[in-house]
């Protein structure tokens, strides 16, 4: 069991704050000989599989690391661009891990923004008034839990379907917000959540949810 994910949206539908707490298993990782046997190109500022499909690779996988160094968008996290160094012979034998596109920092925010539209939408196609809005999405993969405080701020937690005790870990996580960010002199509401007693105390929250599926009452 694991949780994947945790977004705090604003009132107005804006991200301030964001946390991946888990990191998806690599879905290939191979060592290639020159000339490299895939197509890869340039995609909304990621390398991926244009063409050819292989052992666990395929097409619209992105590349995520080179010989154990990770990519971020086109570069490497060393600074080397990806296209350009994959295309040099000198280079070869290479390590190269591919797996699902990760998610950039502006899909992050237009997904939050889209998901403050779905709850209003779904608060006003209810049947009965004073409807809270969606509370819970469910795929086959993962479960989207969100809590709205009476404020309009948003807690939404990505988890695997399996994990329990989220209802709780939701309410941990505004008290968190609470002690962390709300009473710090230098935060201003409904901004970015830029404080380093606030991460610690969320993962260690994260961390203790994921061990043993609920919060007690000492928690």
């Amino acid at each position: 069991m694991a949780i994947f994910s945790v977004y705090v949206v604003n009132k107005a539908g804006g991200l301030i704050y964001q946390l991946d707490s888990y990191a998806p298993r690599a879905e290939a990782e191979k060592t290639f000989s020159y000339p490299l046997d895939l197509l890869l190109k340039l995609h909304d500022e990621r390398v991926l599989v244009a063409f050819g499909q292989r052992d666990g690779i395929r097409v619209g996988h992105a590349v995520l690391a080179i010989n154990g160094v990770d990519v971020n968008g086109k570069y490497t996290a060393d600074g080397k661009e990806v296209l350009e160094y994959l295309g040099n012979p000198a280079n070869y034998p290479v390590s190269i891990r591919f797996g699902r596109p990760r998610l950039t920092s502006n899909e992050k925010l237009m997904l939050a923004s889209m998901f403050h539209s779905l709850f209003a939408i779904g608060s006003q196609l209810s049947p009965e008034q004073g409807s809270s809005g969606i509370e819970m999405l469910e795929t086959d993969t993962f479960k989207l839990h969100c809590f709205q405080t009476l404020t309009g701020i948003k807690f939404v937690v990505l988890a695997d379907p399996r994990q329990a005790g989220i209802d709780s870990l939701l309410r941990k996580i505004y008290e968190i917000y609470s002690d962390f960010a709300l009473k710090n002199p230098f935060y201003s509401l409904e901004m970015p959540i830029r404080c380093e007693l606030f991460d610690q105390n969320l993962k260690l929250a994260l961390e203790v949810a994921e061990k043993a599926g609920t919060f007690g009452p000492g928690s």
